[in-house]
């Protein structure tokens, strides 16, 4: 069996007016999220990003578009999908990063791992998400924003 690594990347996809992109996971109702991964051999946490988001919204962006948060959270992997990696393994490190789209930009996920989408208000995104560093990346969001030039992929 091929373990999943235990680390990944968080992608905030989000537009100039902070209307953030959730996917809802298709095997867990209910369990709301934006675009996460974990690495491939050999590949970069950007790398893994740029993967990810055209993976599971079929945005495709330029490498430099993504805005690496330079932030790494730590955090216990929920007993729910242990199975997925080594055994003994019960940590990961996620890598922190966000795209800024236009409004009103089309996503086409891919349904074997989410069954909805939605652009939600900020606030109303991180109070949706269930895991804490999804949430507390979307709080962090405004003053992001505020120090970033521009906003577009």
């Amino acid at each position: 069996m091929n373990f999943k690594r235990p680390i990944s990347v968080l992608v905030l996809v989000h537009t100039q007016d902070l209307q953030v992109l959730l996917l809802e996971r298709a095997a867990h109702p209910g369990f709301w999220q934006s675009v996460t991964g974990s690495l491939e051999p050999d590949e970069t946490p950007r790398q893994t990003a740029q993967r990810e988001l055209a993976e599971e919204t079929g945005l495709h962006v330029r490498t430099d578009a993504l805005q690496d948060w330079a932030l790494s959270n730590r955090f216990e992997i929920l007993p729910l999908w242990r199975h997925r990696y080594a055994p003994g393994v019960t940590h990961n490190l996620e890598h922190v990063f966000s795209v800024c789209v236009p409004s009103a930009t089309p996503v086409i996920t891919a349904p074997a791992e989410h069954r909805a989408q939605q652009w939600l208000p900020w606030q109303a995104a991180a109070d949706l998400c269930f895991s804490w560093t999804n949430r507390d990346a979307i709080r962090m969001l405004p003053l992001r924003l505020a120090t970033t030039p521009s906003c577009s992929p």
